[in-house]
């Protein structure tokens, strides 16, 4: 496991080492010691979530709020997905900005996101599966979002915004200043 800072704090990159012979692949996909030795995190991971999405699908920008935070480890099982991650930590010099990632079964890289964070993902392959472990569970109650055209935060989703696919709760989500003015933050 290679652990690789991702340009915002407390969100890395991980590269496993993967093993290829006739028969295919073989890699660990997560090791918590290993894990916890490298990042100087300790992280208990809870839940497990999996989405299957088609070209174009946007999903986001999620987040969970207060006790009910989460902090994810996400990859992609199948397919091309650009993955985004929204610094809402309000003590973070980097907060309002945001970290694109490109997560393949191809380039088998993982992205680990802390608490703090609105997290989506736009599929650019025809379809794609997209894998992630919680530290926290769901809690409906504490679910958010942040609008995913946001011009504050100005995000480059590498598609024309007439192309995406996105459902309604998505396109409704909350502006940076409006989850500021309403306390959501």
């Amino acid at each position: 496991m290679k652990i690789i800072e991702a340009g915002i704090p407390g969100c890395f990159i991980i590269k496993d080492q993967i093993f290829e012979d006739t028969r295919g692949y073989f890699f660990e996909s997560f090791n918590k010691k290993d894990f916890e030795k490298l990042t100087g995190l300790v992280i208990d991971f809870v839940q497990d979530n999996q989405s299957h999405s088609v070209r174009n699908v946007l999903r986001g920008l999620h987040f969970q709020r207060g006790i009910h935070a989460q902090a994810k480890l996400v990859r992609v099982l199948q397919g091309t997905v650009l993955d985004i991650a929204v610094d809402l930590r309000k003590d973070s010099a980097f907060f309002g900005k945001y970290l694109a990632v490109e997560l393949s079964a191809e380039n088998a890289q993982q992205l680990f996101i802390p608490r703090g964070f609105a997290h989506g993902f736009v599929v650019l392959s025809d379809h794609a599966d997209f894998f992630y472990k919680c530290d926290n569970y769901y809690h409906k109650e504490s679910e958010c979002g942040l609008k995913y055209n946001d011009p504050d935060i100005a995000i480059d989703w590498k598609i024309n915004e007439h192309h995406l696919i996105i459902n309604d709760k998505d396109r409704n989500n909350f502006s940076l200043n409006e989850l500021l003015q309403n306390n959501l933050i």
